[in-house]
């Protein structure tokens, strides 16, 4: 089966796995990742320029009504959800915050559910509180494919073990292994 969009949920420690990530995807990765990382409401883009430099990919922030492109890894603008239309583009609302969370990996989670079914992977990574949670497990009923990081293996371990809790997940793996897998299925 072809995968059609990769979305990403993380939290505290999220940075540097975003790092390893996006430097260790080939420049022919063609599967678009969306990546809700929490911010704070006034963050600045500057470590998503970061992220671009070392990416073999183009980091972008997302922006409105834009097209999902394959080969791009797109970021939740700070103090917005970010939520994929049927139509495979993005909207950008500034709705009450989900989890003590804007943008809130559910919101994501939930909306990339219902526009790929069941040609999602979803995937949640380190974070300290339950942000992703509702979104697996509406990733898991629209028949998507589900990743987990190893809670052991991540810096902050809540996240992770909350979904793990939550749903069975397809895998449970560390960063690598993630890579691995991600990379075997372009």
């Amino acid at each position: 089966m072809r995968y059609e969009a990769i979305v990403i949920g993380v939290s505290s420690g999220g940075m540097n796995v975003l790092k390893i990530i996006s430097a260790a995807l080939p420049i022919d990765f063609k599967i678009p990742i969306i990546v809700v990382q929490h911010v704070g409401a006034h963050s600045d883009s500057q470590w998503i320029q970061l992220l671009n430099e070392k990416s073999n990919l183009h980091v972008k922030e997302a922006d409105e009504k834009e097209k999902i492109e394959k080969g791009k890894i797109y970021i939740a603008p700070p103090n917005y959800h970010l939520l994929i239309e049927k139509d495979k583009t993005f909207s950008l609302t500034i709705d009450e915050r989900v989890n003590f969370a804007r943008p809130a990996i559910d919101v994501l989670f939930e909306s990339a559910a219902e526009a790929y079914r069941n040609k999602l992977i979803g995937i949640v990574l380190t974070g300290s509180n339950n942000d992703g949670t509702n979104g697996i497990k509406r990733i898991t009923e629209c028949n998507g494919l589900t990743i987990i990081q190893d809670p052991k293996t991540a810096e902050s371990p809540y996240m992770p073990e909350s979904a793990i809790r939550a749903i069975k997940p397809d895998h449970v793996l560390s960063i690598e292994n993630i890579i691995a897998f991600l990379i075997k299925l372009n």
